[in-house]
């Protein structure tokens, strides 16, 4: 069974979300092993400075490159990354089953992920060109993988 592991930065605060997220980890374990680990969110002032942000983001990428799996195939969410439509992350999935056995998909903060995280990623993946808030972005994620499982068993959840 593969592995999906999520790396987030940043907790689910609202329990809507927290039971959406719930649904869907329990309807994936019929596909894989996953595994969730949230890192904190580096604080930032209400109106924070360029510098200030790069620094929290470099402070953030080190607790999330201690994380990632070595072996596993690597994607960073990010708005420049690259929109796949639900049979072609399927088809990703099923690649990534075969020859490396665990995906590992990162989540950043609110301000994104540093350039040292996404450099070290196979993958920059982004599912829109509009911005979802990284809380809300963790459910939507979960409800893609499911579905890309879906869609390579065969299932009529995929329409």
């Amino acid at each position: 069974m593969v592995g999906v592991k999520i790396i987030t930065v940043g907790t689910l605060k609202e329990a809507y979300l927290r039971d959406a997220a719930a649904e869907y980890e329990k309807r994936l374990s019929a596909f894989c092993k996953l595994s969730q680990t949230n890192l904190k969110e580096e604080k930032l002032p209400d109106s924070p400075s360029a510098s200030e942000i790069n620094n929290a983001l470099s402070k953030e990428a080190e607790r999330i490159l201690a994380e990632m799996p070595r072996r596993a195939y690597k994607i960073a969410l990010c708005v420049e990354g690259r929109q796949l439509s639900s049979e072609e992350l399927a088809e990703k999935l099923g690649d990534v089953s075969a020859t490396h056995g665990e995906v590992c998909i990162v989540i950043g903060s609110s301000h994104g992920l540093d350039e040292s995280v996404k450099s070290a990623c196979d993958l920059r993946l982004s599912f829109s060109r509009l911005t979802f808030p990284h809380q809300l972005m963790r459910v939507i994620l979960l409800e893609a993988i499911y579905r890309g499982f879906n869609i390579l068993k065969g299932t009529h959840y995929h329409k």
